[in-house]
Order: C-alpha cells, then structure tokens, then sequence
C-alpha cells in the first residue's frame, strides 16, 4: 500500500497537502542513512534556497558511514552532523537516548536581555503581574506599560488580554518585549497580533511541498491577521523588542507586527525559522523533524533568516555595566516621539 505523508497549518488559512511518503528502506544502517538523507532531499523546504549541494552532503556522509560500527551512538552523531548542514533550528533527530539540535542561529549572536536589567528600579522593578503566559508591569520613571512574553507555548486568554490593557489604558504606549522568546504555537502568534489591529490584512505567505524536487511548490498562500473586536484593542504606539532567540512563531509575530498601525520593533534581528516543521519516521523508529513549508513576509521576502528591525540597537558591556537597557531606552524614545 501506498503511504502518504498528510499534514495541515491552521493561520488565518487552512490548507492541506499529502504527498508520497519516501520509499521504505531496511532496518540497516545503510537503510536509515538512506532513509534520512531522502527524507531531507524530497521534504525540507530550504535547500535551493540555501544554496545547499543535498547530492554532495550525500556522497560526504556515505563514505564516513562505512566507519561506523554497529553503535547507535556513532550512527546518531553522524546522522546529527549531517543534519547540521542545513543550518535550520527547527530541524531536529529525536531517539529514545539523545536529540540532535542546531543553535548557532542564536548562540553565535549577542545576548541583548538581561532580566536583572529590566527588573531593576531603573525601569520595571520587582513588581509585575502575571496574566496567562504574559507578565506585566509599568516603568517606574515613565508613563509606559511593559508586557514580557517568553514562550508562544505559553496560553493566554481574551480575559488575559482585556486586563492587561485595561491596566495600561492610561499610559503612553506600551512595550512588548519578547526577546528570548524561542517561539510555539502559530495560533498564539496570530492571536496576539490581531490585538493590534484596527482592520484585517494580509501580513504573509506561506507555501507547501507539491512535489519531490527542491523547488517544487505550491502558489503562495495568503496568511491573514484578522483584527480583535475593539474591546481588545490596542490603538496606543506600541513597542515590540526583539533579539536573535526570537525565533519561530515568535519570528511570526514579528513578521505581522511589521504590518500593524502605530507599531515599531526595536533590537536586533529575530533568529528565524520562518519554515513550517513537518516530521517523519526512519525505519529504526527514529523521529526527523524539518522545515517543510516556507514562510514570508508581505513583500514574498523569505523569513527563515529573520525579520529585521525598524530600528536596530545593540546592548553593549558598558550598558550592561551601568545597568542600562539600550534597546528599552529606545523604544521609551520612539514612544515619547511618536506622541509629541
């Protein structure tokens, strides 16, 4: 029997696509090899336009197989480093004893957050409140609400978010930090964004696998932020901060705020992973998680390797020494300009 590999992405659209399952190879290490390079070779989404020689990693790998004993270890290390040819945080080896993972998306870049900073009398202070998954208090020293968010795996609900405004409804402006915010759920990142709407508008593209080859895609999707009810929402300026390990569906959210009326991101560049993760099974019961459909922002610019800033700010040792926050110090300024 014919298998299929079927999977749907609930956005402001649904879409489903089945395409063949990868042919079954043996339970060998030569069938898992096999097995997982073309898995990679039919189904990630980002090897043409990473410029990535998949035949060439192929022909690497192979010959280093033949070194390897009959050790799982061994075999999952080597199955591992390939996959870090991809460069790709949302690519991943799952066994019962160990996970591969790549992460110099984020680790090769500067920190740019530092809690005890923002924590400090210099700017929130200890106290904050928690609604849901978001954490939320006002400047000690400004008119200006700050809204901390860490995981888009973190639920909130309307009621969260009718609260935490109706606290803020007489500041200025308020911030959204969701530095090291290393993403979840797309619906959570949908969500929250429509807070931030006065109308619905397209703010993305995502497309599918329509076929074996690298480039073989479906025509782009429209992604669409449908906007809250005015009850829950935000038409103050608003300040969303972003570093290197906002990834994922945090990169999402970005991408969509970009869109927003009286809205500015303030930091560096978010970490990517702008591709839709799909998984598959090799014949030893090995999980492969990968990129399967690519993302990108209202211009069709790709996502997987950031969203930039409107206004990029860097945390430097003398700031962090003098315990400032150079990426909240402007966004306290775009604010204050915005409504003079």
């Amino acid at each position: 029997m014919k298998k299929y590999i079927c999977f749907a992405a609930m956005c402001s659209v649904l879409f489903v696509a089945c395409i063949d399952e990868p042919k079954q190879y043996e339970n060998t290490k030569e069938g898992n090899f096999r097995a997982l390079w073309e898995i990679i070779d039919t189904r990630y989404c980002y090897l043409d336009y990473k410029g990535i020689n998949w035949d060439s990693v192929y022909n690497d790998y192979n010959e280093r197989l033949q070194y390897v004993q009959d050790n799982k270890y061994e075999l999952f290390d080597l199955f591992a480093e390939m996959l870090t040819e991809l460069k790709d945080g949302h690519v991943n080896l799952y066994s019962s004893f160990d996970i591969s993972r790549y992460d110099k998306w984020y680790t090769d870049s500067a920190t740019n957050y530092y809690s005890s900073i923002v924590y400090s009398d210099d700017y929130v202070g200890k106290k904050v409140r928690i609604a849901g998954g978001l954490r939320y208090g006002r400047f000690l020293n400004y008119n200006i609400g700050y809204v901390y968010y860490g995981s888009f795996s973190d639920g909130f609900s309307e009621t969260n978010i009718r609260e935490v405004f109706e606290y803020f409804k007489d500041c200025d402006g308020l911030i959204l930090d969701v530095r090291n915010n290393g993403g979840g759920a797309l619906t959570y990142s949908e969500q929250l964004a429509s807070y931030f709407f006065t109308e619905n508008k397209v703010t993305g593209y995502i497309r599918h696998k329509s076929g074996n080859g690298h480039s073989d895609f479906s025509k782009p999707v429209k992604l669409e932020t449908i906007a809250a009810d005015d009850s829950y929402r935000w038409t103050k300026p608003v300040v969303v901060l972003t570093n290197r390990y906002s990834y994922s569906a945090t990169n999402d959210f970005v991408s969509r705020m970009k869109q927003a009326p009286n809205a500015y991101v303030v930091g560096g560049w978010t970490g990517g992973g702008g591709g839709m993760p799909l998984s598959s099974e090799l014949p030893n019961g090995w999980m492969v998680r990968f990129s399967a459909c690519p993302m990108y922002d209202v211009d069709m610019n790709d996502t997987e390797w950031g969203i930039a800033p409107d206004y990029w700010v860097m945390i430097t040792n003398d700031d962090k020494e003098n315990n400032r926050d150079a990426i909240i110090d402007k966004a306290i300024q775009v604010i204050s300009a915005t409504n003079d």
